[in-house]
């Protein structure tokens, strides 16, 4: 289901990313952009958009799940960039890879799930070519799709749970971020707020989207939720019922730090 998930969240928030890398396309005018590397490379999302902004550069996507880079592979191909993305599966937590210097580094959801985020972060600063840069991504909180109040409240409990599930297994999630970067040796040139928001009635690729993540939380946070709060997920995942729920949007907002 992650995998679907991932490439569901990559185009509801399409305009979002398309204008992150419009804006790292401006920061980077001064250093050729030829060598990108994403880490934590998930699907591809990352990839593809910074391969189709900057039609010079390759990509070596590094991610520790042979089931993402095996679909981002075949995804590669799809959109034409199969001769421009090389994949390597690697886990962080034992070790950097040999991936040679990058123009652009890419992270998006993936350092807070690092054993040791602070080392990793010296060596993704090690590996910046020379006036490179450093874009992270921190989605903290899943996204928002239910009315205010509906089910008395369901969606917050849900999103409670989620984050004390989190801060059991994720504990660096919610760091103070710039505080880490400039402590890894890297400066941070700005930070800002990404917000993907759609508006009712949403599209079938958002209801889905909706959909996708509520059925997660059926799933995952099941010994966290009471009867009551699982029986409303279930009449929510029920065929057709978001679609005929007023007011149901996707409200997401991710923090962005740009760093040299």
């Amino acid at each position: 289901m992650l995998p679907s998930l991932l490439d569901i969240d990559a185009e509801v928030a399409r305009p979002q990313i398309e204008a992150l890398t419009a804006h790292i396309a401006e920061i980077a005018t001064n250093h050729p952009v030829k060598h990108i590397l994403d880490v934590g490379s998930g699907t591809g999302t990352g990839t593809f958009a910074l391969l189709r902004r900057f039609p010079d550069a390759t990509s070596t996507a590094v991610d520790t799940s042979a089931d993402m880079l095996r679909h981002l592979t075949g995804a590669a191909r799809q959109h034409g960039f199969g001769d421009r993305v090389r994949t390597l599966q690697a886990d962080l937590d034992a070790g950097w890879p040999a991936v040679g210097p990058a123009d652009l580094i890419w992270a998006s959801s993936s350092i807070h799930h690092m054993a040791d985020p602070d080392r990793v972060l010296r060596e993704i600063r090690s590996t910046l070519a020379p006036g490179g840069l450093f874009v992270m991504i921190e989605m903290e909180a899943m996204p928002y799709f239910l009315p205010a109040g509906h089910a008395d409240g369901l969606e917050g409990r849900c999103q409670a749970a989620a984050s004390e599930a989190k801060a059991e297994h994720l504990p660096h999630i919610g760091s103070d971020w710039p505080a880490r970067l400039e402590a890894a040796g890297l400066s941070v040139l700005e930070a800002r707020l990404m917000t993907v928001e759609l508006p009712a009635p949403l599209s079938e690729k958002a209801q889905l989207y909706a959909a996708t993540v509520l059925g997660r939380y059926r799933t995952t946070l099941a010994d966290r939720l009471s009867v009551a709060d699982l029986a409303a997920l279930d009449e929510l995942l029920a065929p057709g019922a978001l679609a005929a729920l007023p007011g149901v949007t996707v409200r997401s907002t991710r923090d962005v730090y740009f760093a040299r």
